[in-house]
C-alpha cells in the first residue's frame, strides 16, 4: 500500500467566511495533526476550491476567505491543486499525479464532511483507490434549505456512516496516525 493525505479545502471560507464549520469542535487540530504526521512518511497533497463566476460570494479567487488557513501555509506539501468542483478529481491533475507516484490509498480529511470530502472519495472509490476517510478530521454546519434542516452533528454522522458501507475505511486521525509506516 502507497498512501497520500488528501488536505481538502481548508481554506478561510471556513473560519472567517460565511460558511463557518462547527462539528467536530477539534477537527482543525486533528487536521494539523494527521498533516504533520504524514510530513514524514507520505505525500500529501494540499486542494483549494475556487469558485469560478464573477460574481462568486463564496471561494472567490485571491479574496482572503479563498485564501489557505494560515496554520495550513505553515506546512509543507507535495503538490498544492486547484480544483473548481466538489470533487478533487474533476478537472485537475490529481488521477494522473496519485498513478505517477504509484499511490494506491489516499486518507481525506478537510471541508466539507458532505460536500467535497465525501464527493472526492467516491471519485476515488470509483477510480480504485482505497479510500481512508478520516472522521474528526473533516467537519461541516448546520444547513437549512427548501429540502429541511440538518444539523451538523446529524449531516457529519450520516455521512460517515453512509462512507463506512461501501466507499471508505472510516478511522480516527489517532489510528491513522497509528497505521503510518515508521
Amino acid at each position: 500500500m502507497k498512501r497520500a493525505l488528501l488536505v481538502i479545502d481548508v481554506q478561510n471560507e471556513y473560519f472567517t467566511g460565511k460558511l463557518p464549520v462547527t462539528h467536530p469542535a477539534d477537527s482543525f487540530q486533528n487536521i494539523l495533526k494527521a498533516i504533520d504526521a504524514a510530513a514524514s512518511s507520505i505525500q500529501t497533497i494540499c486542494i483549494q476550491h475556487t469558485v469560478l463566476q464573477a460574481d462568486a460570494n463564496i471561494f472567490a479567487k485571491n479574496s482572503p476567505t479563498w485564501e489557505l488557513h494560515p496554520e495550513i501555509t505553515r506546512r509543507k506539501f507535495n503538490l498544492l491543486l486547484e480544483k473548481n468542483y466538489p470533487g478533487s478529481f474533476t478537472g485537475t491533475i490529481l488521477e494522473k499525479y496519485l498513478l505517477e507516484h504509484a499511490i494506491d490509498t489516499i486518507a481525506i480529511c478537510g471541508y466539507m464532511t458532505q460536500m467535497c470530502c465525501d464527493t472526492t472519495a467516491r471519485q476515488a472509490f470509483h477510480l480504485g483507490f482505497k479510500v481512508e476517510f478520516l472522521a474528526d478530521a473533516t467537519g461541516t454546519r448546520d444547513f437549512s434549505n427548501s429540502a429541511g434542516h440538518v444539523t451538523a452533528e446529524e449531516l457529519h454522522r450520516a455521512i460517515l456512516v453512509t462512507q463506512s458501507m461501501r466507499f471508505s475505511q472510516v478511522l480516527s486521525t489517532e489510528a491513522w496516525i497509528n497505521s503510518l509506516p515508521g
